[in-house]
């Protein structure tokens, strides 16, 4: 049986997961947390960050974005980076945006200040960074709303990666209850179809002792 080490709260594991049960993988899951920098996990992965895949035949695939695109190429009947060159320059494109900008602006300011400082005993939350992140969280929304409105999914007709990398990102905050969803209308129904898709199911199950998500977390109709 495959392998994905993870941490429950870390969007770049919820988007591998996300990918796994879309594409009907079957998979174990190892709860994995980066800030102990366990020695057997850095034999595996050298950076320490999660997730980290482990295939049934012992190949050891790190970093969500090599893990992604990996499975793409290993198991393209249910294929989640587009049909045309153009269709994948734009997935690639918005995957990077929710990974890296999205990431920088929003996640780390919010999910780390507020849950992952918690989780690893780093102190309280620097104010400044959440206003910041707060401020920024306003800006995405707006973008991620006009996506989903003038498309039918985030990258074009058919779902991809994009929206799986940005469902991550939202999911984990949403989790913490950091998304006021009444900002964009767009965004939430994108985001309540997202979360409607039996690949979410197990996601929408995530418990981590000491965090309640909000009632509406688990809601399919917010």
């Amino acid at each position: 049986m495959r392998i994905l080490y993870h941490h429950p709260i870390c969007p770049y594991s919820r988007k591998i997961r996300l990918v796994l049960a879309e594409k009907r993988l079957a998979f174990d899951l190892r709860l994995e947390k980066p800030w102990e920098r366990r020695a057997e996990y850095l034999a595996l992965n050298p950076a320490g960050t999660v997730p980290t895949l482990i295939e049934d035949n012992g190949l050891v695939v790190p970093d969500s974005g090599v893990i992604a695109e990996y499975l793409d190429e290993a198991y393209p009947d249910t294929s989640l980076m587009g049909r045309t060159l153009a269709e994948r320059v734009e997935v690639r494109r918005l995957t990077a945006w929710f990974d890296g900008r999205f990431a920088a602006d929003v996640t780390r300011m919010l999910l780390e200040e507020k849950l992952l400082k918690r989780l690893a005993g780093r102190g309280q939350p620097d104010a400044g960074l959440l206003r910041a992140g707060y401020a920024s969280l306003r800006e995405h929304l707006r973008y991620l709303g006009w996506l989903a409105e003038t498309r039918k999914f985030l990258a074009g007709s058919t779902i991809s990666l994009a929206d799986f990398a940005a469902s991550a990102h939202f999911s984990a905050l949403d989790f913490a209850g950091e998304v006021d969803w009444s900002l964009s209308a767009p965004a939430r129904e994108w985001y309540a179809r997202m979360k409607s898709r039996p690949s979410f199911r197990a996601l929408l199950a995530d418990r981590i002792p000491g965090i309640t998500p909000p009632a509406h977390y688990v809601d399919l109709d917010f």
